[in-house]
This record gives structure tokens, sequence and C-alpha cells, in this order.
């Protein structure tokens, strides 16, 4: 197993991407500690994983949670988080004309401002540790823009650079730093698009297909694994092809 012995610490395993992320790295042996503000999925997401997956509430948009939800990570952990993984994400598509400043604040916080302040609460146990990995999930819309989604973009976007910048400082700390960028992908959160926006998705995906959560859980479970030990500050777009990298 990738990930036996090692503790990890995963937002927005109540459902979508970061449950499939949970159920994954929990069958390769990890302790997951799951951060979400839904209890009632984060609880149908441990009854799957069977076993070897704990609660910790969290509301990224609340600074005084995301410093709470860190410092019961820590106690529990013995002050050490093995792999951080900034799972949680939020958007709705709209033309940028109807976002109002409520909508924006949001946006940022759940998408950008929210992980950023937990990797800093957890980030000087990490630099003690000497060792520790860190997994953002992005978006291609941070990578190459998305129509109706141009808050969204901006922090996914913002993501990206910060991915790239803290990989830089958490090298000689032995932290690697990397981040998953996925496509359109069967989630909860895609499913509320229009149906024709969807439609039109699946015709210019190469493989014809939305990805499955699973698929962007399998790119997680490399950045948080041994097989990634020299990887950082990478951006990995899981799109079936919808974009590619240049």
């Amino acid at each position: 197993m990738l990930l036996k012995y090692k503790t990890v610490l995963l937002t927005g395993g109540a459902s979508g991407i970061g449950r499939a992320s949970v159920l994954l790295l929990a069958k390769e042996g990890a302790r997951v500690l799951l951060c979400d503000r839904n209890a009632a999925g984060a609880a149908e997401t441990i009854a799957l994983a069977g076993g070897g997956v704990e609660f910790i509430a969290l509301e990224l948009t609340d600074t005084a949670s995301v410093d709470a939800c860190a410092k019961e990570a820590l106690a529990r952990s013995g002050s050490r988080i093995d792999v951080l993984v900034n799972a949680a994400g939020w958007d709705r598509t709209q033309p940028f004309a109807e976002a109002t400043a409520e909508f924006i604040d949001e946006v940022m916080a759940i998408n950008l401002l929210g992980p950023i302040r937990l990797t800093r609460a957890l980030w000087p146990a990490m630099i003690a540790n000497a060792s520790g990995k860190i997994v953002f999930v992005a978006s291609d819309a941070g990578r190459v823009g998305s129509l109706g989604e141009t808050p969204y973009s901006a922090a996914k976007g913002g993501i990206i650079g910060f991915t790239k910048s803290l990989a830089r400082e958490g090298a000689r700390h032995k932290i690697t730093v990397n981040c998953v960028c996925p496509g359109p992908t069967d989630t909860p959160l895609f499913h509320a698009n229009p149906e024709r926006m969807r439609e039109a998705l699946l015709r210019v995906i190469p493989f014809r297909r939305l990805a499955k959560p699973e698929d962007i859980a399998g790119a997680i479970l490399y950045f948080a694994g041994p097989t990634s030990d020299y990887t950082t500050g990478q951006i990995l777009s899981v799109s079936g092809g919808l974009t590619m990298a240049g």
C-alpha cells in the first residue's frame, strides 16, 4: 500500500472528487482526516470507506474555522500531517456581469483564500518534520479560462501560481507541492450546468466522456504517494485531452 502509516488531511471529501480521493487514499493505507462543512455527506464517505477516515468540521470561508481545523488535525496526528490535499471547491456558472460581490467573495474564499490559509496553518509543522506533500485541486478553468466561470477561473489560476511559488520554498524542506487540474468531471457541481453546455463539452472531449471522480483521484494519489518524491511545482491536467499542456 502506497500510503501505509501516512496521515492525510483532505478538504471537500463529502462528495465528488474529494470523496473518490478519500476512498482511494484510505484503500492505499492512509489515515484520512476528512475536513468539510457537509457533515452528512462526510458521514456517507466515511461509511463507504469502512475505516481509516475521521471527520473534522471545516468552513473555508471562515478564518477561525480554518485555524480550528488545522489545530484539531495537528492534535490528532501528533503534529504530523504527511499529505495535505486541498480538494474542496465551489462555483456557479453565470455571466460575469451577473456576479454579485457576495458571490465573488465566496468563490474566492472557498477556492483560493481558504486553501491558502489552511496550508499556511499547517506549513510550520511540515517544515519542522522536514517532509510533506501538498496537493491542490485547481481546474483547467484556471489554466485556459472557462466561459461563465470568470471569478472561479481567477481563483483557480491563483492556486496554480501559488503551487509553483510554494514549491520553490518547500523544496529545501523536502516538501513537494503540486496541482491537479481536472477538466469537466461527472460531479454534482458539473450537473448544475445547463444541459446544452454539458452536451457541447462531451462533443469536444477527445475521449467523448466526462472524467469520473476516480480519474482525478488517481492523479491526486500520484502526487500524494512516493512515486512523485522528485516531482514538485507541477500542474497536471486531467481532461481527456480537452486541453493539453504547452
